[in-house]
């Protein structure tokens, strides 16, 4: 996402103990996710990217996610060097006692190839080192082409 500056290498990841997409480890803070049991970037479903917001020692991956805006775009470089360009339409914080999986990973528009960007989000407690939410950027396919 040129506009905001987020740039990384992508790395397949699964499941973690509590069924949400693993994060990569925060010594590989710069690395994005990609869900691999969901879609392909480009092909029809929903394709998944996690990423840390930060560390304790300074920001991460998607620390500026939070400034990517609805029409902006993102472009994806898949295994096979063709690039899949998809469109920002929504940009929400979702509290993590309201998280809905089926309504954040789910799609949107039945067939469309979406994409899913997810990090930390809201408020930052100490005491749990944690965030109350994810910060969720949602959007769709315009576009394919080669790197």
């Amino acid at each position: 996402m040129p506009s905001v500056g987020i740039e990384g290498p992508v790395v397949s990841r699964g499941l973690d103990g509590d069924g949400a997409v693993e994060a990569p480890p925060f010594g590989n803070a710069n690395e994005i996710g990609w869900y691999r049991g969901g879609a392909r970037p480009g092909a029809a479903g929903v394709a998944v990217f996690v990423g840390h917001m930060d560390t304790r020692a300074k920001p991460a991956v998607f620390y500026r996610l939070g400034d990517v805006r609805p029409g902006e775009e993102v472009t994806v470089t898949r295994a096979d060097g063709r690039t899949a360009v998809f469109t920002v339409e929504r940009v929400e914080t979702v509290a993590k006692d309201d998280f809905d999986a089926q309504r954040v990973y789910g799609q949107h528009k039945r067939g469309r190839a979406e994409i899913r960007l997810l990090t930390c989000g809201g408020a930052y407690e100490p005491e749990e080192r944690s965030y109350t939410g994810n910060l969720v950027v949602s959007g769709y396919l315009t576009r394919t082409g080669t790197g």
